[in-house]
């Protein structure tokens, strides 16, 4: 049985560690300047990750956060089979969400594993 504990966060530039488990680079664009070598990824699922329009109004600013997430999780629950292959990966062990953004807190991929976290263990 997997754990919530099970679904990990990591800045795409990171080193890749033996307990990141299966990477999942969850960005709708790719890291600047990172090279697919360095990313080490099992799959980029650019379709789960924010709409653009979604991506340039949230701009990384804080202030916009709460609306960020209620908006995100809004376009998640229409994305039903871009769902599935990220908990398709989680039922085979351990995953890292893989995000660029600076800001550890305030990122799509937060929003990401809290949804995921309460769609499949809830």
């Amino acid at each position: 049985m997997v754990k919530a504990e099970a679904i990990k966060l990591k800045r795409a530039y990171s080193a890749k560690a033996d307990t990141d488990g299966i990477r999942l680079l969850v960005d709708r664009i790719w890291p600047r300047g990172l090279s697919k070598e360095r990313a080490a990824l099992d799959a980029w699922l650019k379709d789960v990750a924010p709409s653009t329009e979604l991506r340039h109004w949230f701009n990384h600013e804080p202030g916009r956060w709460e609306e960020f997430c209620r908006r995100y999780k809004a376009e998640l629950q229409q994305k039903e089979e871009e769902l599935k292959l990220v908990t398709d990966f989680i039922k085979k062990g351990s995953v890292t969400l893989l995000y660029a953004a600076r800001d550890d807190e305030h990122n799509n991929a937060v929003v990401l594993r809290d949804f995921l976290i309460k769609r499949i263990f809830d």
